[in-house]
């Protein structure tokens, strides 16, 4: 009897299955040319997810324009993610993390007259996590793949009140592959139990068969807004969503030095006191990444604060300026104990 690998049998199994995901099309070695293609949602709007996909939110999404998101997990059936205390959940083969980016005219009231720009996709291949960007048209009836990327123009009303008017930045297949990299690897970011931890939602997917291995006394991260945390963790909490996929040892920027993980405990790695590996332009004349009770000196809010490409931190994933969180981390860093000399 000839032997098949068993993700093969994962696909007979889940194929014939109308109703769900295409897992052929999951499983294929190039992304689908339509994000219905995959059958991940019952309807041509992506609005209703089907069997097995189960919607989702994070403590603290990372910031991306001040765009809403809708988040879905797809598990194949009989598979289950295993628990992981500091990196993303273990996913297993054939599971997809969606993403769909949207805005509305007015985004203090973000559910009127809202529509999609993207649909981001994490697919789990067979030789790993493969990133594909999903582009919306006019009509809201089909996303296409967009492998190269694309700019659209957006024009709202910011949760402060603002009026922005911008060029939206879909992201190209590789710059996914640089948020996502880790060592070798492509790896999710977002889905780890500190920012999945809240109403109950570990506790959900363990019971749906979605999640194995759940333990007691779970890491969790505080709301960067609620401002009943202390004011550390909470500027922490935002670094690590919104820096840390980059800013660890095994992330593109490793060789910056600056590690902004949620379990960073050495302060010269977080960047207090700490000179930049390379004082150029986005240092902005600088010398220091975090100069205690002195955000106006910190090279961390200088690149925060600043939309000029070079300059601007996070530097991909972003077109605009995070008032809210440059604001929090200026805080932060004001607030910061001055050593004595």
């Amino acid at each position: 009897m000839r032997a098949y690998p068993w993700f093969c049998f994962l696909f007979l199994l889940t194929a014939c299955d109308k109703s769900g995901p295409n897992m052929q099309m999951i499983l294929a070695d190039k992304p689908a040319p339509s994000l219905a293609d995959y059958n991940l949602f019952t309807d041509m709007h992506a609005d209703t997810p089907s069997d097995r996909v189960f919607a989702y939110d994070l403590v603290n999404p990372l910031f991306t324009d001040y765009a809403t998101k809708r988040r879905y997990v797809y598990v194949p059936k009989g598979q289950s993610a295993q628990y992981n205390a500091t990196d993303a959940l273990d996913f297993p083969v054939g599971t997809v993390l969606i993403k769909t980016f949207g805005y509305a005219p007015d985004m203090r009231t973000p559910n009127i007259n809202s529509y999609k720009v993207e649909t981001r996709l994490l697919i789990h291949k067979k030789d790993g996590w493969l990133a594909a960007p999903y582009v919306w048209n006019e009509a809201q009836t089909e996303a296409k793949y967009a492998p190269i990327g694309k700019r659209l123009h957006i024009q709202t009303v910011a949760p402060a009140g603002n009026k922005l008017d911008f060029s939206y930045a879909v992201p190209n297949a590789n710059q996914c592959k640089t948020c996502h990299q880790s060592g070798h690897d492509v790896l999710p970011i977002g889905p780890k139990a500190r920012n999945l931890n809240h109403n109950d939602q570990l506790q959900n997917w363990q019971t749906q068969g979605l999640l194995s291995g759940l333990v007691e006394n779970l890491p969790k991260v505080p709301e960067t807004h609620n401002t009943s945390f202390p004011l550390n963790v909470r500027a922490r909490a935002y670094l690590d969503i919104n820096c840390a996929h980059c800013h660890k040892p095994d992330g593109s920027a490793s060789n910056s030095g600056l590690m902004l993980e949620w379990g960073e405990t050495d302060q010269t790695r977080l960047g207090v006191g700490k000179r930049p590996t390379a004082a150029g332009r986005g240092a902005g004349g600088l010398l220091t990444v975090i100069t205690p009770g002195k955000p106006d000196t910190s090279i961390l809010a200088f690149r925060m604060q600043s939309a000029e490409p070079g300059i601007d931190m996070p530097e991909l994933g972003r077109t605009l300026v995070h008032d809210e969180g440059v604001a929090l981390i200026r805080e932060w860093i004001t607030e910061m104990p001055i050593e004595d000399k």
